[in-house]
């Protein structure tokens, strides 16, 4: 069988993608398996589809695709890999960024994606259902309303607000011993003086994300225990 010009284009287009997620994650020290790629790879071939008519987000370049979104979202795994998390629930995750990208890395981990955007929770419900992810839930509310049968050991957000707004919005959804990570860009001293007193900043890390010439900060925070 003889391929079309479109359909051979599509085809080293996705190659192309797919050896930058490859390099991409063994620069972060992230193994991933060839069905793992497979699915990030149609991560990035959907969330492009779906932009077009559902506005996911404000990057159109695949490529920068790649390296805003999911090499951002993969550069947090080694930090949240520490803190023994089984329960995760991404606030405010839009196209499902870092949650999307966790679940399919973490497949023996839960993770749920809430929004109050209706497109964009059908974009991650059809994404669960295309690749059987059943570690994943998509939760279309309000964080303040939302009400799970179980607390999380991970309230984690990435573009939700401040810091401040997030422990107020989230308190009810975290367990006893959980904490709250907030992914930020250059250091956020305001939003870190505005934090509660009965919460306590545990961690700051800086992050290196691949091909971003850019500042990333993880910043991990528990709720003091009376």
């Amino acid at each position: 069988m003889i391929l079309s010009t479109p359909a051979l284009d599509l085809i080293q287009t996705h190659i192309q993608w797919r050896n930058l997620i490859n390099k991409g994650s063994k620069s972060l020290l992230i193994p991933l398996s060839e069905n793992q790629l497979n699915v990030l790879v149609s991560y990035i071939e959907q969330l492009v589809k779906w932009n077009k008519a559902y506005n996911l987000t404000a990057i159109r370049d695949p490529l920068e695709m790649i390296k805003l979104h999911l090499f951002d979202s993969l550069a947090i795994l080694d930090s949240l890999s520490k803190l023994d998390g089984q329960r995760f629930i991404d606030i405010g995750t839009g196209a499902g960024l870092p949650g999307m990208v966790l679940a399919i890395i973490w497949p023996h981990k839960t993770v749920h994606l809430l929004d109050t955007n209706g497109k964009k929770a059908r974009f991650l419900t059809h994404f669960k259902h295309l690749h059987q992810l059943d570690n994943i839930e998509v939760v279309n509310q309000r964080c303040e309303t939302y009400s799970p049968d179980l607390n999380y050991d991970i309230v984690l957000s990435r573009a939700f607000a401040s810091i401040k707004d997030m422990l107020e919005g989230c308190q009810h959804l975290v367990t006893e011993e959980g904490v709250f990570v907030a992914m930020k860009g250059t250091y956020p001293q305001q939003e870190v003086d505005a934090i509660p007193a009965n919460y306590s900043l545990l961690n700051c890390q800086t992050l290196q994300v691949p091909g971003v010439d850019a500042e990333r900060h993880l910043l991990t925070i528990k709720k003091q225990l009376v």
